[in-house]
């Protein structure tokens, strides 16, 4: 019998490598993950493809997602939609995939809402210091850029304790492992497993008639 995936919504600070331990996970595991892909109203950018980094639709096109609820979760940023289209994600997870979002703190606890089974991941460098170090190491922002993200750290943290595990990530590595096998402990856990604990039990049950 194979096993169905589990959903698992990682989030983050801005700097805490979500994106790179995403990435290694995909690499080392390929045949057990997929990343889940967003729809857009956005334009691409150079180099982007429709299907692989996003699915590029209009906003009426989203607009009907949005009412047809064929939306896992959904959010506006700067005039553009940005949301999990059910239908990929629902056909990797039967496929036996896990299936990794990648979404911000307000949109993780609305699909663990709708989705109670689904696993709550949040990443974190191991201090502030290493994340404000991180940011500047990037080289990509300004000073100003860099505050305003470590003060929406500062917001984002006040969630955190809502999610199921909290992860470091510290050495690249070591992280990419532990969050591989808290995903793969998870398909242990009893509630995921009821029809074959049922099987047991009606197998089980023929040899009590024997008593």
């Amino acid at each position: 019998m194979k096993n169905k995936g589990i959903l698992t919504v990682v989030s983050g600070f801005s700097g805490a490598g979500k994106g790179t331990i995403m990435k290694e996970l995909m690499k080392n595991y390929s045949d057990t993950y997929a990343l889940s892909i967003s729809a857009t109203t956005r334009a691409p950018r150079p180099g982007e493809v429709n299907g692989r980094e996003y699915f590029f639709v209009s906003t009426e096109e989203f607009e009907n997602m949005i009412a047809q609820d064929a939306l896992i979760e959904h959010a506006q940023y700067v005039n553009n939609y940005y949301g999990t289209p059910k239908d990929y994600v629902f056909e990797q997870l039967e496929n036996g995939k896990d299936v990794i979002l990648e979404i911000e703190i307000q949109g993780a606890l609305k699909v663990k809402e709708k989705y109670p089974d689904t696993v709550l991941m949040f990443v974190s460098p191991p201090n502030a210091a290493e994340l404000k170090s991180r940011l500047e190491g990037r080289g990509t922002e300004d000073a100003a850029t860099i505050a305003s993200r470590l003060s929406r750290a500062w917001q984002e943290a006040q969630g955190v304790e809502k999610y199921d595990y909290f992860v470091i990530n510290d050495v690249l590595e070591d992280c990419v492992k532990k969050v591989h096998a808290i995903i793969q402990n998870e398909h242990a856990r009893a509630f995921r497993n009821q029809e074959l604990i049922d099987t047991i039990k009606n197998e089980l049950k023929e040899f009590s008639k024997g008593e």
